[in-house]
């Protein structure tokens, strides 16, 4: 039984950190909200009074928060001071590569052995431990990480050392981002064509314009059963997330003179959708813009 320090316990952390107490690991669990902090004691975790609390004596820790600010704040107040000498200490937040490898680096100062491992799969992947972890750290320490990262994952990759595990997923989450506004697009023109939507997905899903959008997470309503789409596009990724990860990508892409400018279209049309009040929906609702539905998102 490995002892976890969890830090951070909204949607994707709570399902994280769920998982790990039902695979039979001490599980100390920490967050700012009383309400997530509860739902994890329920799920077999231990409630911290503290971040530092949660952490001290832990053989690995796990943050995942909303940004890279929070990261930095703390593992400046808790994680570089409380953890145990040699601990692997996990950030399975998505933030910027510049933080990712601050953090890492003073981890790593003070002993620890540091790792970003940004996840894919959303809220249903990380409650059944479904989850892709991309991960950046160092390659003698990738073995330790993916045990450790095992019970909650589907897949763990490293993609280098130190930061990659986040340009990954910045990379990821911009084409996610781009896929499923091709594919509002492209139900929304099926119906102005008269072709019903259900039936455009079981035709695309059998042509080149398949895609993980269309064929796992359809944004219209019927033909992935699990899809939030079926559920008024409530839980899964928040719109407002997306915006998140597609702002990261274009500081990203700024950064190193990249030409990105379908993910420049895509941080639009999400800021559209986060100004519209939709930032707390799923990602996928943005059809019902495009469409013109905006009742179907109330």
């Amino acid at each position: 039984m490995t002892c976890y320090a969890f830090i951070g316990l909204g949607n994707m952390g709570g399902g994280m950190a769920a998982v790990l107490a039902a695979a039979g690991h001490e599980v100390r669990a920490s967050d700012l909200s009383a309400d997530a902090l509860a739902r994890a004691v329920a799920a077999g975790a231990t409630s911290s009074a503290s971040a530092l609390d949660a952490v001290s004596g832990a053989e690995v820790v796990i943050t995942m928060l909303p940004a890279g600010t929070h990261v930095h704040e703390v593992y400046q107040q808790a994680v570089l001071a409380g953890a145990a000498r040699n601990a692997l200490v996990i950030d399975c937040s998505t933030i910027d590569v510049d933080t990712a490898r601050l953090v890492a680096g003073q981890a790593t100062a003070a002993g620890l052995r540091p790792a970003d491992a940004p996840v894919s799969g959303g809220v249903t992947a990380a409650a059944a431990g479904g989850l892709t972890f991309m991960v950046g750290c160092a390659e003698d320490d990738f073995a330790d990480v993916e045990a450790v990262l095992r019970p909650m994952a589907k897949t763990v990759v490293r993609a280098g050392d130190a930061g990659a595990g986040q340009a990954a997923k910045i990379c990821n989450n911009m084409l996610l981002g781009i896929s499923m506004i091709g594919a509002c697009e492209a139900l929304s023109l099926a119906e102005g064509l008269g072709l019903d939507p259900e039936r455009f997905v079981e035709i695309a899903s059998a042509s080149s314009g398949q895609c993980w959008s269309l064929t796992s997470y359809c944004p219209w309503p019927g033909p992935v059963a699990a899809a939030p789409s079926n559920r008024g596009y409530e839980g899964g990724f928040a719109g407002a997330m997306m915006l998140k990860d597609l702002k990261l990508a274009q500081g990203a892409a700024a950064s190193v003179g990249a030409s990105t400018p379908l993910g420049a279209q895509a941080e639009a049309l999400y800021a559209l959708f986060d100004r519209l009040g939709y930032g707390e929906k799923d990602f996928s609702g943005l059809i019902q813009v495009l469409r013109g539905r905006l009742d179907l998102l109330a």
